[in-house]
């Protein structure tokens, strides 16, 4: 999780020093290909799944909710930033093109000095040792055995479980109508007025 969030966060730089450099080369298409690779990137799912897994069960909700309400306020502070008396002027819009770089570089600092997830530790390397040190570390001392117990509980659950590749997923029946919601409130995400909010 740690290292796709770091992987991910190189992306973002590069995608903001491409935007930047766009009015200095003169080329509209590296400020197409830029806001590509910011699309590409997968900083929602990664920031929910790794929020959520190194957070204790009591604030998991909570912080599961702050990755809305930042990507809210970030597009907030985009709008606001982009106001001509700012960032909008014909001479600083690269600046504001290349912003995005900013908070992925502030993670790409701080990111190594956090421990791995403690469910991926247990689950995917096997590693109770890793993960009870990463629990220590994130939550402090004190008895954290019941939530190991729970991610033990998860792995057991999914030793049953089948994995299915993408492919695998599209041709299934049995998910068809799941996949079409989830496409569609996907597709349709910007009409949801999450920008006016």
């Amino acid at each position: 999780r740690k290292k796709c969030l770091l992987c991910n966060n190189v992306l973002m730089i590069v995608a903001a020093s491409i935007m930047g450099c766009s009015k200095i080369s003169q080329s509209f298409e590296m400020i197409l290909i830029g806001r590509f690779m910011c699309g590409v990137s997968l900083c929602v799912p990664l920031h929910h799944q790794y929020v959520g897994e190194i957070s204790p069960r009591k604030l998991r909700g909570f912080a599961n909710s702050t990755s809305s309400f930042f990507w809210t306020l970030g597009k907030a502070i985009g709008q606001i930033s982009g106001q001509r008396e700012l960032l909008g002027s014909q001479a600083l819009w690269p600046l504001l093109m290349a912003s995005c770089g900013l908070p992925a570089l502030v993670q790409l600092v701080t990111l190594p000095f956090f421990p791995e997830s403690p469910p991926y530790l247990l689950m995917q390397k096997g590693d109770q040792e890793g993960c009870k040190k990463a629990i220590r570390q994130l939550w402090g001392e004190g008895q954290h055995q019941a939530e190991i117990d729970d991610i033990m509980k998860e792995k057991a659950t999914m030793k049953n479980t089948k994995i299915l590749s993408v492919l695998e997923l599209v041709r299934e029946p049995a998910f068809r109508w799941q996949l079409y919601m989830i496409v569609t409130l996907t597709a349709t995400i910007q009409l949801c007025g999450i920008n006016a909010v």
